[in-house]
């Protein structure tokens, strides 16, 4: 076990009930049953607030941290864009990390292949609630 991801998903900031969110997900994974909601309060098309709360690893709980703490004050479309990129990454052997999304690096990393859709639950539920 890696402890930047322990220390990542010790950063439990938003994972929290959010009321008065506008969108709001949950998605299972089938694998291994990890579970993730995730809800996030926009607007003027930008996120403001996001939530979520969590039964899962500690890949997906630090996945979910920093994509938490990534989308605040963000476009929808801007997170989009990342969630695309990132949703691909294991799948291109080529792919390099822009530096805008370093913080994504430490998990998004070929050394945890086997963990990849624990790492991807939190995005897969973003990408269902911005629908």
């Amino acid at each position: 076990m890696n402890l930047d991801i322990l220390k990542i998903a010790s950063n439990t900031k938003n994972h929290k009930k959010l009321d008065d969110c506008t969108h709001k997900s949950k998605h299972k994974n089938p694998l291994c049953g990890d579970e993730m909601e995730v809800g996030v309060k926009i607007s003027k098309n930008k996120i403001l607030d996001f939530a979520y709360q969590c039964k899962s690893c500690i890949y997906c709980q630090a996945s979910a941290s920093v994509l938490s703490n990534f989308s605040i004050n963000k476009t929808v479309k801007s997170i989009k864009e990342v969630v695309g990129f990132l949703n691909v990454f294991f799948d291109n052997d080529d792919e390099k990390f822009p530096k805008d999304l370093k913080k994504f690096e430490t998990l998004f990393n070929k050394k945890n292949l086997a963990r990849k859709e624990c790492i991807l639950l939190p995005f897969k539920a973003l990408t269902k609630a911005l629908k």
